[in-house]
């Protein structure tokens, strides 16, 4: 694994020198790998495969121990994440007031399935269990916005405002 010529996804030097950085903070000390990931995921909203080898060289860390814990927790992705993160829910109260229905129309519109990302990785559409307000039925979240009572006519105008 060689980052010094070459960087992440076709970064640059910087992005190692960020990395390496985070690494150094965290040298040592036991348990350190999960906030290694998180600060990491922070830089690229996203895990690429040459950072977590080159994580595992760096903390003398199996590569399968350290996709083994990427892959048991959900906050944690491999695969590159839009700038708009939206989630619909799917819960018992939206379900019954045309969740579905609120998905299906966003997945048209942005022509993605849910757990996807748009090529220009403006938008990834997932589905949550629930948002936790119900009484707005059907809702979704985009980023730390939740937008309810939706219909299939609002959703154009909504999704326009996180171009």
């Amino acid at each position: 694994m060689d980052l010094d010529n070459k960087c992440c996804c076709g970064g640059e030097n910087k992005e190692k020198i960020k990395i390496d950085e985070i690494l150094a903070r965290y040298s040592g000390k036991k348990g350190a790998l999960i906030p290694i990931l998180q600060e990491i995921q922070n830089l690229y909203n996203y895990l690429p495969k040459d950072v977590l080898e080159y994580v595992a060289e760096t903390t003398d860390n199996p590569i399968s121990q350290i996709y083994g814990l990427v892959t048991f927790y959900a906050q944690f992705h491999l695969n590159p994440r839009g700038r708009n993160i939206i989630r619909v829910c799917q819960g018992t109260a939206c379900h019954v007031r045309g969740g579905k229905t609120i998905l299906q129309a966003i997945e048209k519109q942005l022509g993605i399935k849910a757990g996807h990302t748009t090529e220009d990785l403006r938008y990834t559409l997932e589905t949550i269990a629930c948002v936790g307000a119900c009484g707005l039925a059907p809702v979704m979240q985009i980023n730390d916005d939740t937008h309810g009572r939706l219909t299939t006519e609002k959703l154009a105008s909504i999704l326009e405002r996180y171009k």
